[in-house]
């Protein structure tokens, strides 16, 4: 099974089996034990239903069976619950171990993952690969084992009495432990792997097209969406019933197994057990009841096998973290420093995360010389601020080159931010004054810098007003600030770090059309001289663009000059018609 081959060369789950291993065999065996007592209670319960009823000669014929009744009921839910304690607490240490492990990991190393996972990957890893660990023990590990050994119990009792029906036994369990189990993961494993895929692409594409919403909704493509997003969600409400149709059929069978015992348990008891005054009867009583509550025992095994196939990839995943980031920690070499003029270069550009088939970049070539203005159009998922990020090296290309001046931009490190700067959507400004936040672009800015850089992104006379001027506290996020305020603040803090590159990633989106328009009228301005990358799904102010591009599920479909492209180009023509809302 894969399972184990995942187990082989694991290092995140076998070093801690050793270090609770008492905790681990201690739950083990009180999980035994309360199978162990439900069968002794009903096996007692009945032979003294039974004995009772033929009339027994003295009370002390009975009185033993009376006292293992009490003591096996009593016994039965203290086992259960000091095996729940036992194998909870067991997996809770485990797993916060883990958990802590993991979490180590992500933040020594959380500049590595993005070249890999995708956010909502990282988000699922931390939220759902642990727990798998931890439902793989508790709803796989224990009750397999459990269920082992009171097969070996079983077959070992019955051979006591007779061999031939241990055998008849070994076989019909065998039935209910391998049979079915293996059954189930043949089965429904391909299924589950289809249905996992689905849900892993309904879920990114979800999260990719919610947070571009805005992109759907200027396209007028909304119902085409809809109805795309409706279609993904049944197919996998089909495969996810075929799952539990063959889960019912193979439950059926399951059941019909235990009606084979039960119904083997009354013949061979009829023959082994003859005697007079009800002695016969006692004995059927006895075994046939007692099989019934091991049904709790075996029932589950199948599902349980056949979970495997979602916990493999969990132990897969946290055991690829650590070699990723070696692999990427072996290819990076000291930060490289470059000189101007400043030269970004994209050749044959190919990209995807590790996690994904899915190519978001595709054989991309472009060229964006000092000081051009470029900006970059296309749809929600079209590989806009995938390529953003691959310029400003926070991804590594899996095909092709992103340089700067004949240099990979992923080389750089930290320093590329002497280099490229970013205005995102919503520019974060930290709880603390103004001037704190205008210095994290020039820790050295003196007053005046910072002063001048206000009167020019059009802020002074408003930060004069406020009771405290530059020292006045701004909200978590900068909230006080509308939308434009804390765009121009973003931009006044790249003013002062004075970098040659600019990425503007859509900063108008939800901007109101005349804020809108004075704001890029302002980058405009207050940028002249440096290169521009304007990342947008507008095309309002791409008038003043030196070259436009057009992004189509990572391919270029598009590019020129803007003011050529209205006269050559009947696409960009239309675009510029909605967008007007003509």
């Amino acid at each position: 099974m894969k399972i184990f081959k995942a187990f082989k060369n694991d290092s995140w789950i076998k070093p801690f089996l050793g270090k609770y291993r008492n905790s681990l065999f201690w739950a083990l065996i009180l999980g035994v034990s309360t199978f162990f007592c439900a069968g002794a209670l009903m096996f007692n319960s009945g032979y003294l239903i039974s004995r009772s009823a033929s009339l027994p000669e003295n009370i002390l014929l009975v009185y033993v069976p009376i006292v293992l009744t009490r003591a096996f009921g009593i016994s039965r839910p203290v086992f259960k619950y000091l095996e729940r304690l036992t194998s909870h607490n067991w997996v809770l240490k485990l797993t916060s171990e883990l958990r802590l492990k993991l979490y180590k990991v992500l933040e020594k190393d959380a500049a590595f993952f993005k070249n890999d996972y995708q956010t909502g990957n990282i988000l699922g890893l931390l939220s759902e690969d642990i727990n798998h660990i931890q439902n793989l023990y508790l709803r796989t590990v224990f009750p397999t084992v459990i269920a082992w050994l009171l097969y070996i119990f079983i077959v070992v009792a019955l051979g006591y009495f007779s061999l031939w029906f241990a055998l008849v036994m070994l076989l019909l369990f065998a039935v209910l432990l391998i049979l079915l189990p293996l059954w189930s993961i043949v089965v429904n494993g391909v299924r589950q792997e289809k249905q996992k895929q689905m849900r892993h692409q309904l879920y990114t594409e979800l999260t990719d097209n919610v947070l571009g919403i805005s992109d759907w909704i200027f396209s007028q493509r909304s119902l085409s969406y809809a109805r795309r997003h409706e279609d993904f969600e049944r197919k996998l409400q089909e495969t996810t019933q075929k799952i539990k149709n063959f889960n019912h059929k193979r439950d059926f069978l399951a059941q019909l197994v235990f009606c084979l015992i039960a119904i083997a348990l009354l013949i061979w008891t009829s023959g082994y057990f003859p005697g007079n005054h009800g002695g016969q009867a006692n004995w059927i009583a006895a075994f046939v009841l007692a099989i019934f509550p091991l049904i709790d025992a075996f029932a589950p095994l199948s599902d349980a096998a056949q979970e495997t196939n979602v916990y493999q990839d969990s132990i897969v995943r946290l055991n690829q973290l650590q070699d990723g980031r070696k692999e990427q920690l072996s290819s990076l070499r000291p930060a490289l420093k470059v000189t101007a003029p400043f030269t970004v270069e994209i050749k044959h550009l190919d990209f995807h995360y590790a996690d994904s088939n899915k190519q978001i970049i595709k054989g991309l070539d472009l060229k964006i010389v000092n000081g051009e203005k470029i900006a970059i159009l296309g749809r929600s998922g079209s590989g806009k601020s995938t390529l953003a990020s691959l310029i400003r090296g926070d991804l590594r290309p899996s095909g092709g080159i992103v340089s700067l001046n004949h240099k990979k931009t992923y080389l750089f490190g930290d320093t590329i931010s002497d280099y490229i700067g970013v205005i995102h959507q919503a520019p974060y400004l930290f709880n603390t004054t103004i001037r704190n936040n205008l210095s994290i672009g020039n820790e050295k800015a003196s007053e005046q810098d910072l002063w001048d850089v206000l009167d020019r992104v059009g802020l002074k006379k408003m930060i004069l007003d406020l009771p405290e001027k530059m020292d006045t506290l701004v909200d978590e996020a900068g909230l006080r600030f509308s939308g434009g305020e804390r765009h121009r603040l973003a931009l006044a803090r790249i003013l002062l770090k004075n970098v040659p590159i600019i990425i503007l990633d859509e900063p108008t989106v939800s901007l109101d059309p005349v804020t809108e328009q004075k704001l890029i009228e302002t980058f405009i301005t207050e940028l002249q001289g440096k290169t521009l990358i304007w990342i947008t799904h507008h095309l309002q102010g791409l008038s003043l663009m030196d070259q436009v591009i057009f992004l189509e599920d990572g391919k270029l479909q598009m590019s020129g000059n803007p003011q050529e492209l209205v006269q050559s180009n009947g696409h960009y023509r239309k675009l510029l018609a909605i967008d007007q809302g003509l």
